[in-house]
C-alpha cells in the first residue's frame, strides 16, 4: 500500500533550481535511504515531504490517517527545560496525556536516566538522544529522518539501528553512515543531476545497479565518441546540405557536437598533500586532564609514528575531542607533557568550523590558504582542487555563506588537506559529509604520507582507515587495540564470552590451559591479579642491544647515496639507481626507528616495575 505519493516536486532558493520534477513514492514496508553530494536539496526534500516545508510546484498525498515523525539534523530545544519537558515537548496531542512514562521509558533505553537535568548542560549527541525518545514515542506511520546518526556515540548508533530494523511503519532518511544503510534499509532513493533513482534493495545493491549504470553510460559516450569521429571526416571533405538527408545528417554531426557524457565528480581522485615529516612526531607522557573534578584522560602516554592510522571511539561527552585538543595545543594537560617535533605540521579539522569567513567566495576562501600545492604528479592550482573536491566552476565564486551545510563543512576539509598537514587529527570528519566526499577523503588517507588519528562514531569509517583504535572505557582511562572498530567489538565479545565461561566454571579462566588471555595480555596481569612480570625474549634483547648501531648505519648509508645522487648530474640511469636505493634504505630506517620506539619503551616499563618491586620488598623489610 502506498502511504505517501510525491509528484513533480520542485524547489528553487535562487535562479537555479534545487529540486525539479522530482516523483516518489513511500510505500508500507519502505525503509529508504536518500544519497547524494551535498547541496543537491537532500535535507529540503526531507523537509518538504514532513510538510516542515512548502514545494514552489507539485503536491504530496498522504493516505488518509497516516502520521509522520520528523528528526532534523540538529532539533530545536529550549535549554531552560529539563530532559522530561523537553522530550514530552515532542509528542503530539493524541499521545500526550500517556506521553510521560512512554517518554522516561524510552530515554532509558537511550541511555538517559536523569530527567531532571536542564537541556542546556547536555552535549550535542544528549540533545539529539531527548529529541529521538520524543519523537520514537508518538506512534508513527512514517519516520522522516536527517542524519540521525550525527554526534551521537557508536553504543547509541547500534541501538538506532535495531530499533529502525524493528520499526513496523515505514522510513525515509539521509544518513552518510554507510554500515547504517546498509543494515536498515531496503530502498535506496540516489538523488543525481536532479534525477532520482530508484533502487530496491540496500546500500550495496545500490552501488551494484550505480556500477552498472555507469558502465552503460560510458559505453553509450564510447559509441557516441566512433560517430563523431566518422560524421565530422564527412563534414571535413566539404559536406554540403543540398538535399534533405544531407541537411539531416548535418544537423545530427552539430546535436553529436553539442551532447557530452555526464561524468560521476566523486570518481575524481584527490592527491595526497602533505609536508616533509621529521624523526619525532608527538610524544604524550603521563598525560591527564579533569573538567569539574571528572577525569577524562587519566595517566595516558603514546608516542605517535610516522604512519599511524588512529580511530578513536568512546561515548558522548567521554572526552575524545579533549584528546585532539591537547594534541594540537588548544588545550593544556592538567598533568605530564605533550611534546610536538620540529617538523609537526598539524593539520586539525574540527567539530566547528564558525571561523569560515562567510563572505569570502569559495576560490578566495581556498587561494587564502594556497593558490596551489605540489603533489607527486606536479603543481595544482586551487581551482583545480576545487574541481576535485566536487566544487563545479560554476560555484568558486559562491560566497562561502550561501553554501549549505555539508557543502561548507566540504570546503572547510579542503582547505586543511591544502594546508599541506603531516599529522591531520579529525574530530567527526563524517558528521554533515555525503558519501561520495568521504569515499574521496578515505582514498587520500591511503596515499597521504604522514599521521592520522580520527575521532568518529562511523563504524565503516573507522573500519577503513584505522590500523589501531583507542577506546575510552571510563574514567579516563584510554585503551588501544588493534585494527578498527569492527576488529574491537570481536574482541569485545570474546572478552564478555570467556568472563561468562569463567562465571559458570567456577572462577576458572580461559586461560587454564597456560595460554594468555587478550584480557591479560591487553591489561598486562595475571589471572591472581598481580603485574605480569614484564621482560625481553632472547630475540629483542639482542636487538635492543644493537638497535642504536644500526640506525647509525642506516643513517650514514643514506648520507652517502645523497653525496652520491649530487654527483650524478645528468646521468638518468644512475640517478634513477640511486633514488631506488635511497627510498630503499628510508624505508629501512623508518621501521628501525619504530622498533626502537617499542623496545625503549618496553624497556622502561621493564625498569619501572623493577623500581616498583624493589620498593615492595623494602616496605615488607620494614
Amino acid at each position: 500500500m502506498i502511504l505517501l505519493n510525491a509528484t513533480d516536486i520542485s524547489k528553487s532558493y535562487t535562479a537555479s533550481p534545487l529540486l525539479s520534477n522530482l516523483s516518489y513514492a513511500i510505500n508500507e514496508g519502505d525503509k529508504i535511504g536518500l544519497i547524494g553530494v551535498n547541496g543537491t536539496g537532500k535535507s529540503t526534500l526531507l523537509r518538504i515531504t514532513a510538510g516542515i516545508e512548502d514545494a514552489d510546484s507539485g503536491k504530496i498525498i498522504l493516505t488518509g490517517g497516516v502520521r509522520i515523525g520528523y528528526l532534523p539534523q540538529a532539533p530545536a530545544y529550549d535549554p531552560e527545560k529539563t530532559v522530561l519537558e523537553q522530550a514530552v515537548s515532542y509528542l503530539t496531542r493524541e499521545i500526550a496525556a500517556e506521553g510521560e512514562y512512554k517518554c522516561k521509558s524510552m530515554l532509558n533505553q537511550l541511555g538517559i536516566t536523569d530527567f531532571e537535568k536542564k537541556m542546556n548542560t547536555l552535549s550535542g549527541g544528549e540533545r539529539k538522544r531527548v529529541a529521538m525518545a520524543g519523537i520514537f514515542t508518538n506512534e508513527c506511520d512514517i519516520l522522516i529522518l536527517d542524519e540521525p546518526t550525527n554526534h551521537i556515540d557508536s553504543d547509541t548508533v547500534e541501538w538506532l539501528e535495531n530499533y529502525l530494523k524493528k520499526f513496523r511503519g515505514a522510513i525515509f532518511m539521509v544518513t552518510h553512515d554507510r554500515y547504517f544503510l546498509d543494515r536498515v534499509t531496503n530502498v535506496i532513493l540516489e538523488l543525481t543531476g536532479g534525477r532520482l533513482y530508484r533502487h530496491e534493495g540496500n546500500y550495496e545493491v545500490y552501488l551494484e545497479n550505480r556500477a552498472a549504470r555507469e558502465e552503460m553510460v560510458l559505453a553509450t559516450e564510447r559509441k557516441r565518441r566512433t560517430l563523431y569521429r566518422r560524421e565530422l571526416e564527412w563534414m571535413r571533405r566539404g559536406a554540403q546540405a543540398r538535399t534533405t538527408k544531407a541537411k539531416g545528417r548535418i544537423d545530427r554531426f552539430h546535436q553529436l557536437e553539442e551532447s557530452k557524457l555526464v561524468v560521476n565528480n566523486a570518481a575524481l581522485e584527490m592527491k595526497s598533500v602533505s609536508s616533509r615529516l621529521g624523526k619525532k612526531i608527538i610524544e604524550l607522557e603521563h598525560v591527564s586532564k579533569a573538567f569539574d573534578g571528572v577525569p577524562v584522560i587519566s595517566d595516558f602516554s603514546y608516542t605517535v609514528l610516522r604512519n599511524d592510522r588512529i580511530g578513536i571511539i568512546g561515548e558522548n561527552g567521554s572526552g575524545k575531542s579533549t584528546l585532539l585538543k591537547l594534541i594540537s595545543g588548544e588545550l593544556q594537560p592538567d598533568s605530564g607533557s605533550v611534546e610536538i617535533g620540529e617538523t609537526v605540521k598539524i593539520g586539525y579539522f574540527s567539530q566547528e568550523n564558525e571561523h569560515m569567513d562567510k563572505s569570502r567566495r569559495v576560490i578566495e576562501y581556498i587561494c587564502d590558504i594556497a593558490h596551489n600545492v605540489k603533489t607527486e604528479d606536479g603543481y595544482i592550482s586551487a581551482s583545480q582542487m576545487l574541481e576535485r573536491f566536487l566544487f563545479p566552476p560554476h560555484m568558486h565564486s559562491i560566497p562561502v555563506g550561501r553554501l549549505s551545510g555539508g557543502e561548507q563543512r566540504r570546503l572547510y576539509l579542503l582547505g586543511i588537506l591544502m594546508s599541506a598537514p603531516n599529522v591531520l587529527l579529525l574530530d567527526e570528519p563524517t558528521n554533515d559529509l555525503d558519501i561520495d566526499t568521504l569515499c574521496i577523503l578515505e582514498d587520500y588517507l591511503d596515499s597521504f604520507a604522514g599521521a592520522v588519528i580520527a575521532v568518529s562514531h562511523d563504524r565503516h569509517f573507522i573500519d577503513r582507515i584505522a590500523e589501531k583504535t583507542f577506546v575510552y572505557e571510563g574514567e579516563g582511562h584510554i585503551a588501544e587495540y588493534p585494527g578498527g572498530y569492527s576488529d574491537w567489538v570481536e574482541r569485545r565479545a570474546a572478552g564478555l564470552a570467556a568472563e561468562k565461561n569463567a562465571g559458570k566454571s567456577g572462577g576458572k579462566t580461559a586461560a587454564s590451559d597456560g595460554k594468555q588471555t587478550d584480557s591479560t595480555s591487553q591489561t598486562g596481569r595475571t589471572d591472581a591479579g598481580r603485574p605480569k612480570k614484564l621482560k625481553f625474549s632472547y630475540k629483542e634483547q639482542r636487538e635492543f642491544e644493537t638497535i642504536d648501531e644500526d640506525i647509525a648505519a642506516l643513517e650514514s648509508a643514506i648520507e652517502e647515496v645523497d653525496g652520491r645522487i649530487s654527483e650524478a648530474g645528468s646521468d638518468y640511469c644512475k640517478l634513477q639507481e640511486l633514488t631506488a636505493k635511497r627510498d630503499e634504505l628510508t624505508a629501512a630506517l623508518d621501521e628501525k626507528m619504530e622498533r626502537w620506539v617499542y623496545l625503549n619503551d618496553l624497556a622502561e616499563k621493564i625498569e619501572a616495575q623493577k623500581s616498583q618491586r624493589v620498593r615492595e620488598l623494602y616496605v615488607r623489610e620494614l
